[in-house]
């Protein structure tokens, strides 16, 4: 019966022989704040919510509602979607009251 040496990487090796306090620290998050930051839209469901601001009555069930904080505001009235944020889930457009249906889902074109 033969015995087979499994080996590790040099860099994984490295990190296991390490002493704890040499380990790079994990799961930190390096400053607080929110993802306001970082553009999340991009990966969009293909459907993208469009606002008719004419028909808006600002109800603001859109803005309650949106997981990504993506309907805009200005003031107590909806100003607009940032598209940078909005993951095209379509809630905006559920909650939306039937009579105003101010916003509706669309296909979104892909740029190519």
């Amino acid at each position: 019966m033969s015995v087979v040496k499994k080996t590790m990487p040099a860099e994984k090796e490295a990190s296991v022989t390490l002493p704890w306090t040499r380990m790079a620290e994990g799961g930190l998050v390096p400053r607080g704040g929110t993802a306001a930051s970082v553009r999340t839209g991009a990966w969009r469901t293909g459907q993208m919510p469009v606002l008719d601001l004419e028909a808006c009555i600002h109800c603001l069930r859109c803005w309650i509602w949106c997981p990504d904080s993506a309907v805009l505001l200005d003031g107590e009235k909806v100003s607009g979607i940032d598209y940078d944020h909005c993951k095209g889930c379509g809630i905006c457009a559920q909650v939306c009251p039937p009579k105003v249906h101010a916003i509706q889902m669309v296909a979104e074109e892909v740029e190519g």
